[in-house]
């Protein structure tokens, strides 16, 4: 199966080009042109780990050929629009440095600081948290947290001065925000000035548990964990990292592994096993336990997901391997479009697709981490 795994990828990369890839279902279904955005970004951070592991050229040099398409001469990034102060758009910087790092371009490098300038303009909440996007204001949502926080520490370690205060704050507001404590899970989004039309009025939180909204949050701190250097805000970050794996453990399907789309309501009619999600909180524990932040539990926990995601989600069709279960898209507004009010109804009722890189690539890095076991 393994073998049929890179094959997929390799298949994918050869039905794409930096116009147009197979793997942006938003992109092609709007019929739209490839554009700088974090869905092509997560998977060229995924291409790039499949040539670590495997040392085939042929994902480097895809992600590679794509970024440079983007990247001007200046630093400046085609199709970027800095006005709208989206956290998502940062995420695709984090292959930047090794990029720079492998091939010496310096236009990555001015890349890297003009994006790490957007962040310096971002607007943030009274607590000092960056706000998701200029059309979400004073609204953190978990996903954020890995499009901006990696990249931030990624840009302190290869080009900044090693102050990694404002990533180990922000990552605090979020536990202290966010956290449900019956559950130990995270809520999807947080409004600091509560009036938005999704949240309570008295916590300024959402109503649910999005299972991807807490994979990107777990992936964000086991990436965080081998970016930052030891210290008490490591430690601090490492402790938030540990709870979390435990606390979502619990709502792992017994037979599978995997994960429900709201994540604390099993078998409930219309909840489904998600399988972007789930291989995100897969890759984190099996990195987390890589990395020494968790028991070797972890890691058992971990491939039992990633091989339920195998068996549960992965078909052959047209002589092709296929990721399914994957949700589309969610999110939570703006003002104008109640429909994603952040309830059960909504999650459930969002697409649910095959081949989108926001499963692919998760699953790639799931993977690679299988791989890495040995």
């Amino acid at each position: 199966m393994y073998e049929e795994i890179d094959r997929y990828v390799l298949r994918l990369i050869e039905q794409s080009s930096p116009e147009r890839t197979a793997w942006n279902v938003e992109k092609l279904r709007a019929g739209k042109p490839a554009n700088w955005n974090y869905i092509d970004g997560c998977m060229m951070t995924a291409l790039l780990s499949m040539t670590e592991i495997t040392g085939d050229r042929r994902y480097f040099d895809f992600a590679e050929s794509f970024i440079d398409s983007f990247v001007n001469g200046d630093g400046t990034i085609r199709t970027y629009k800095p006005e709208g102060h989206a956290l998502d758009d940062v995420n695709e910087g984090r292959v930047l440095f090794p990029l720079y790092e492998q091939t010496g371009k310096e236009k990555y490098k001015k890349a890297a600081a003009f994006l790490r300038q957007q962040l310096d303009a971002q607007p943030r909440t009274k607590e000092g948290s960056f706000w998701h996007k200029q059309i979400y204001p004073n609204q953190v949502w978990l996903d954020g947290v890995y499009m901006a926080q990696p990249f931030a520490a990624l840009y302190e370690k290869y080009f900044g001065g090693g102050d990694y205060s404002d990533i180990f704050r922000q990552v605090q507001t979020v536990h202290e925000k966010m956290r449900d404590g019956k559950t130990g899970l995270y809520y999807h989004g947080y409004d600091a000035s509560k009036t938005a039309f999704w949240c309570d009025k008295e916590t300024g939180l959402s109503a649910n548990f999005w299972l991807r909204a807490i994979g990107w949050f777990s992936v964000a701190l086991a990436d965080l964990l081998e970016i930052l250097p030891d210290s008490e805000g490591r430690d601090g970050v490492q402790a938030i990292f540990q709870r979390l794996m435990e606390d979502v453990s619990a709502f792992a399907d017994p037979e599978t592994g995997m994960y429900w789309q709201v994540v604390d309501q099993p078998g409930r009619e219309g909840n489904y096993l998600e399988s972007s999600g789930s291989s995100m909180i897969a890759y984190a524990m099996l990195k987390g336990a890589r990395l020494g932040a968790l028991s070797a539990e972890f890691a058992a926990k971990g491939k039992k997901t990633f091989d339920g995601l195998v068996n549960t989600c992965m078909t052959f069709q047209d002589g092709s391997l296929c990721l399914d279960h994957i949700c589309l898209v969610a999110g939570l507004g703006p003002e104008d479009n109640r429909r994603r009010d952040g309830s059960y109804a909504y999650y459930i009722s969002e697409p649910v697709v095959q081949n989108d890189a926001k499963g692919v690539a998760p699953f790639l890095l799931c993977y690679t981490e299988v791989k890495r076991l040995g």
